[in-house]
């Protein structure tokens, strides 16, 4: 039996636990990830897709390209049968995938943990979120360019971040005041 297993050690992850390539999952990852899904519930291919995508509400989507071939690598391990059920093959965990699930429950917390992270940011792909993104980026980018200028003088870092607290607490009054006019 063939199995691949990539860790991604030695890559460093970004904020939204990314690998810093433009992908989520380090090699390996996905197909922990799948194999987990399909510990949890059984499913076919667009399901798992679709209930990936709902891991991280909506801010990562899986490719067909990606997950189909996994899915094939995963049957071939033996770790999922694949049964056809009203037409659509439906992959079910073998007692070796529960292993194989078991053998990596700290590594899948981790990835279903980066899902939540990533999840959170998924507002921005709201239409009406387009309306405050460009803005917001150069509040950051005056911010950070006014610190870098300053050189990191404690000063300067603490009036820049009060200045972000302060914006920070008036959006949420605005939020507060509209929530309790509905």
């Amino acid at each position: 039996m063939n199995v691949r297993r990539g860790h991604g050690h030695g890559r460093r992850r970004g904020a939204d636990g990314s690998t810093g390539t433009g992908r989520f999952f380090a090699p390996g990852e996905l197909r922990i990830a799948l194999l987990a899904l399909i510990a949890e519930q059984p499913g076919h291919g667009y399901e798992l897709m679709t209930r990936l995508e709902a891991r991280f509400a909506g801010a990562y989507q899986a490719s067909a390209g990606a997950v189909y071939p996994t899915l094939q690598q995963i049957e071939d391990e033996q770790l999922a049968l694949r049964e056809v059920d009203g037409g659509r093959k439906v992959f079910h965990i073998t007692d070796a995938g529960r292993l194989e699930v078991a053998a990596h429950v700290d590594e899948i917390e981790a990835i279903w943990a980066r899902a939540t992270v990533r999840g959170e940011w998924g507002m921005l792909r709201d239409p009406n979120a387009a309306e405050i993104v460009a803005p917001a980026l150069r509040l950051i980018k005056a911010a950070v360019a006014t610190i870098v200028r300053a050189h990191g003088d404690p000063a300067v870092v603490e009036r820049v971040r009060g200045v972000l607290e302060h914006a920070r607490r008036e959006l949420k009054a605005i939020d507060r005041d509209r929530g309790h006019h509905r």
